[in-house]
């Protein structure tokens, strides 16, 4: 049984452990939404609840065993290859931590809302725009189911404003492409450069 909140929990806490719920911290790149979410974890950990952590198989940047922020905060976790691959596993659980959440199949929507109406609280952490600056990939969907929405702010790397947008400093134009500061820059919007729109000579 996990530990009851109390007046000083924070409200979120206090209804997720009742009804069950969902969170989403969401920002461009090295804003903080891993460090904030192993946060949230390690804060459900010190409380005696049961968590399982989740992470894509292709975000291999630091850990394949663990999610790893820039910043090198870590816990352990699970990669996963699937969305419906987490169900497998968080049968026991009361908190669910998912990060990296914009590079999961569209089927991590229905997971996590799954997850939250079998009476958990789930975490999830994700890119909300992709390096073109387009809604990236579930993230707007798990964004309007969730019951909360943190949205973080890095620092830009051009004009030291807070940025919320990813610079793709490479040519490569896979929607694709795990990386970390040698291929990203965090950007203000008036600093941030859109990739040119390719079109068909046809």
């Amino acid at each position: 049984m996990s530990t009851p909140p109390s007046e000083h929990t924070p409200a979120a806490e206090r209804h997720a452990f009742v009804y069950g719920s969902i969170e989403v911290i969401t920002g461009c790149m090295f804003s903080g939404k891993t460090e904030e979410l192993i946060r949230r974890l390690r804060r459900a950990q010190i409380a005696k609840q049961r968590v399982e952590i989740f992470k894509p198989l292709l975000d291999n940047r630091y850990s394949e065993t663990e999610v790893v922020s820039h910043s090198q905060h870590r816990i352990a976790s699970r990669s996963v290859r699937a969305s419906h691959e987490i169900l497998q596993f968080s049968g026991e659980a009361d908190v669910i931590g998912i990060d990296e959440a914009q590079f999961f199949d569209e089927g991590i929507v229905d997971v996590c809302e799954t997850l939250a109406n079998a009476g958990k609280r789930v975490i999830v952490a994700g890119l909300d725009l992709d390096y073109r600056g387009k809604p990236f990939g579930p993230m707007p969907y798990l964004m309007a189911v969730a019951e909360y929405v943190t949205k973080t702010m890095a620092v830009c790397m051009k004009s030291g404003l807070p940025a919320s947008r990813t610079q793709r400093m490479t040519q490569n134009t896979e929607l694709i492409l795990v990386g970390s500061s040698a291929q990203y820059e965090a950007r203000h919007r008036a600093f941030y450069e859109p990739p040119a729109e390719k079109h068909s000579t046809q």
